[in-house]
């Protein structure tokens, strides 16, 4: 009996590429389904592997072309200077430059969230006009930063000044200094550039949920940190609200990669989307979901920041709404029950842990090829033989 198969993890953080993942699972479906036939796809929700993803996606695209642009730009802290790589779409005369923020501001040891900078990032946005792309999509997943895009809007433009007048570069510990800001030379610079950011999670900026209080903690920050770089996200809220008018203290998204996603559009004019379903989107997922018997997804830990936005659940999401059974596979599951029940209403199946022994990260992301393909070879098996009963 054949099957239709759709294949959609994201990548395992420190383990395995979405790339990677996508191989062993559909040679694990065709070793134990034969004759099915399974459609694998790359993904990513603004994190690592956003640029390969669109990359890959736009290798279908009709009369289009994709070039890797490299740029030397700052890195995780003030002074660092490190290569990046972002992606040039070119079709129909337009030119789209993908950028992830992890490329240059990364999640890393050794680096708090109260110094690193998020500028690198803008200079590669101004690389890209420099290069003519009239588009500019950036993946806000992964950062190492708090700085709430401040650093980005530097290095596009924005001028930050300080009670004394004098013109800074914000990070995470010094966002309260901030007395004005001046955003007239960055919106010079993007007329005519339709910028726009990819969010992997819905977090707001500030606030329990907020930037600080949620992802500090994962970048190096220590818990009496957090409150000195929540007040600064709520700073420079409040100057945003009491200079432009905008709110975005309570934005969704606005929280994603330390408060980015709230500077990009209150001070840039960015446009926030659903990381995962930009991406879903672009390879018209929908459409590919016609037919489908069941869909493989997956991500590295599946927990309570997964249903805020991140790749398996928008995965679930739309396939829930097409009526196409959905299996998560992840290297670790922390949820509760209500948590499990959260997930599940959102579409999913089943969930299955790919880790055989209880061991630490360190010697498990050594052992996630075989995992993985044992996982869903015995998830292959179970299908084959209950659909031979039959």
């Amino acid at each position: 009996m054949s099957r239709n198969i759709v294949v959609i993890p994201d990548s395992f953080k420190g383990s395995a590429s979405s790339t990677e993942l996508c191989e062993w699972i559909k040679g694990a479906l065709l070793e134990n389904l034969p004759g099915s036939n399974v459609h694998a796809i790359p993904v990513a929700d603004g994190g690592e592997g956003t640029v390969d993803a669109f990359a890959k996606a736009a290798v279908g695209w009709e009369g289009a072309t994709v070039k890797r642009q490299t740029a030397l730009v700052c890195g995780r802290l003030p002074g660092e200077r490190v290569l990046a790589e972002f992606a040039i779409i070119e079709r129909g005369g337009k030119k789209h430059a993908i950028i992830e923020t992890a490329s240059c501001a990364g999640l890393a040891s050794g680096y708090s969230p109260l110094y690193t900078t998020t500028y690198g990032i803008g200079e590669q946005i101004r690389e890209a006009i420099k290069h003519g792309c009239t588009q500019i999509t950036v993946g806000l997943g992964g950062s190492c930063t708090n700085d709430g895009g401040t650093g980005l809007a530097a290095a596009l433009g924005v001028r930050f000044y300080d009670k004394s007048g004098c013109e800074f570069v914000p990070v995470g510990s010094t966002l309260s200094e901030i007395s004005d800001i001046d955003v007239s030379a960055a919106r010079e610079l993007l007329s005519g550039v339709r910028l726009s950011a990819m969010c992997d999670v819905d977090n707001p900026t500030v606030g329990e949920r907020g930037a600080a209080y949620v992802f500090a903690p994962q970048k190096g920050a220590r818990q009496d940190e957090l409150p000195l770089l929540d007040a600064g996200l709520r700073d420079l809220c409040d100057v945003i609200s009491r200079r432009l008018g905008i709110d975005v203290s309570d934005l969704p998204g606005g929280g994603a990669a330390g408060g980015m996603g709230a500077g990009m559009h209150a001070l840039l004019g960015a446009e926030l989307r659903p990381g995962i379903d930009t991406l879903l989107d672009v390879v018209c997922f929908d459409e590919l979901l016609c037919g489908v018997d069941f869909a493989i997804t997956g991500e590295g830990k599946l927990d309570k920041q997964s249903l805020s936005g991140k790749a398996a659940i928008g995965v679930a999401r739309r396939c829930k709404a097409h009526g196409v059974p959905v299996i998560i596979l992840a290297g670790g599951v922390e949820l509760d029950e209500e948590g499990l029940l959260s997930v599940y209403s959102e579409g999913v199946t089943a969930i299955f842990a790919i880790n055989r022994l209880p061991e630490p990260f360190e010697t498990a992301r050594l052992r996630v090829r075989e995992n993985v393909t044992q996982t869903v070879g015995d998830i292959a098996r179970l299908i084959a033989a209950l659909c031979n009963k039959k």
